[in-house]
């Protein structure tokens, strides 16, 4: 692997790993191709750029010849983990979306706005989470495909709101859910269901909790809940309490974000890769290509858990925040 890469090879990596489109990442590949030196070491990294810009061209050509039909339901995944909103209506799924992403979603007081799924990225601290608003669950029919969307999510967030029947919106959703083998995965241990279940993550975001007297409503509304829950008080309209949502959703996750850093340069603290909990060197040289990880021999560390600048080798296990220089033979 060169080792005297240009800086525009690294600003076009940058843009490779943000993109958000086949067209995006044809376009930084061919950029990251162009500055590759041309010599027998860099034969085996050239011909994988040139693979994956080949399967990308394909894919594309074959979508636009066939004009294949994808379900609105089926939701491409991107970031580190996919949280689907859910919940019945008027209780601030689409307000939440609009509040903690770029996207914009038809927000209204009438009931049943949202029709199909809409995806939008979070932004929690230096990383892209992604976010999906869905349809109401209270209305007479639902699409089974919704229900194929809830079950592949990582985080279920079902919003209720505070000021009209939460208990009553939160167990007629969970009911619902019940209804196509999903449920809490709180709830899985101990549990008498009869038959395979979907067992997701889920936190109860009690939404419109401001004004005067929130608090009192909301210590009710725990009382009446039989059982513990994970809940979360929050307001869209205040924006209170949604840091604690960004970073429950990170802690359930449960990532890591490590930075890169080239020998003899400052490291690239702006876009971080990101890795499970637990992953090591070994595998955060995987990440960023196979070369790394077949000519791996060492690395240095700067971070929590070790001295600035420490020697690691292959199996050390890596911290959030972890800052790695990678010495390849």
């Amino acid at each position: 692997m060169p080792t005297n890469l240009p800086p525009e090879y690294y600003h076009a990596e940058k843009r490779y790993k943000t993109a958000e489109s086949d067209s995006e990442k044809i376009d930084a590949l061919e950029e990251m191709l162009s500055k590759i030196p041309k010599h027998k070491g860099t034969d085996k990294l050239r011909a994988d750029y040139r693979r994956r810009i080949s399967k990308l061209k394909s894919a594309a050509r074959t979508s636009k010849k066939t004009g294949t039909h994808h379900s609105a339901f089926r939701v491409p995944r991107e970031g580190p983990g996919q949280v689907v909103v859910i919940g019945p209506s008027n209780v601030g799924k689409s307000a939440l979306i609009v509040k903690l992403t770029n996207a914009s979603p038809e927000v209204s007081e009438a009931p049943f706005t949202t029709w199909q799924p809409t995806p939008a990225m979070m932004a929690v601290d230096d990383i892209q989470i992604q976010l999906v608003d869905t349809p109401p669950l209270d209305r007479e029919y639902l699409e089974p495909e919704l229900f194929d969307l809830i079950r592949q999510a990582d985080i279920l967030l079902l919003m209720v709101d505070l000021q009209t029947y939460p208990v009553e919106q939160l167990e007629n959703t969970i009911s619902e859910l019940r209804d196509h083998k999903i449920a809490p995965k709180h709830l899985e241990d101990g549990s008498s269901d009869e038959g395979y279940f979907n067992y997701i993550p889920l936190l109860v975001l009690t939404n419109k909790c401001d004004g005067e007297g929130c608090e009192e409503v909301y210590e009710l509304f725990l009382e009446l809940l039989e059982g513990d829950w994970p809940v979360l008080p929050v307001s869209v309209e205040t924006g209170y309490n949604l840091d604690k949502l960004k970073q429950y959703v990170f802690d359930q996750l449960e990532i890591i974000r490590i930075y890169s850093k080239v020998p003899g340069k400052e490291p690239d603290l702006e876009t971080p890769y990101v890795m499970k909990k637990g992953s090591t060197l070994e595998e955060f040289a995987g990440k960023i290509h196979q070369d790394f990880l077949e000519n791996l021999k060492n690395a240095r560390v700067w971070g929590s858990s070790a001295f600035d600048g420490q020697m690691v080798q292959r199996d050390y296990v890596l911290h959030d925040g972890d800052v790695v220089e990678i010495n390849i033979k």
